[in-house]
């Protein structure tokens, strides 16, 4: 293995905290009851429209439904990175990638304009960011990881795509790329990751730094 590829939310950065405050100004600007903190973080892979039938029980196609969606969006662009941290642990995982080096990158369905806001507050700097936008496509499409693993330079099936998602998981597998889940991300209750066929699932930020670190040396 070569190359490392993250999804964002949950995977790379904590990001659940700012999502939360925005969903909740929301509510109470509607004059609703705000949603615990572990309710709002199940659904935060899912993205905004997940986020607004949550707190609303609008889903996408009704009619107003666009209109809270970027309301939500408006909200948490004002306080973005605020409370957002790249997962304790993380951080030196990637220094050490950029000392050996180890190319990496994100590939994320979160709009462009948020993700670099994100990245520039957090002070991420990646080789590769593939957003919905670069190619019209999302996950679990595998054409984003594509991209990203040609814009590293290296060959799919030297890359490994990290996620927190079962689209992850699947866009990885579709990709050619090995598939770690990070089980400590944005998982529902529900949600069963040893159904999803990735080549490991790291319940810790540990055991998926111990875990890379030995396919990569």
């Amino acid at each position: 293995m070569r190359a490392v590829l993250f999804d964002l939310d949950g995977t790379l950065v904590d990001s659940a905290p700012d999502l939360a405050t925005a969903l909740n100004r929301l509510l109470v600007e509607e004059g609703k009851a705000k949603l615990p903190y572990g309710v709002i973080r199940d659904q935060v892979s899912n993205g905004g429209n997940a986020l607004v039938e949550l707190g609303f029980g609008v889903k996408l196609g009704e009619p107003n439904q666009p209109e809270l969606r970027q309301r939500l969006l408006d909200l948490y662009q004002e306080n973005i990175g605020e409370n957002s941290r790249i997962f304790a642990g993380l951080e030196e995982l990637l220094k050490e990638f950029d000392r050996q080096p180890v190319p990496w990158g994100i590939v994320t369905n979160k709009p462009r304009i948020y993700t670099d806001l994100l990245l520039r507050e957090l002070r991420i700097h990646a080789a590769a960011v593939v957003c919905p936008e670069d190619l019209g496509v999302s996950k679990p499409d595998p054409a984003p990881l594509l991209l990203a693993a040609r814009q590293l330079a290296t060959p799919p099936e030297q890359c490994l795509y990290v996620g927190d998602h079962v689209r992850d998981i699947e866009a990885g597998r579709r990709a050619g790329m090995q598939t770690l889940v990070a089980g400590f991300g944005y998982i529902g209750i529900h949600e069963q990751p040893s159904s999803w066929g990735a080549d490991f699932i790291a319940n810790t930020v540990p055991e998926l730094n111990a875990w890379i670190r030995q396919k990569i040396a």
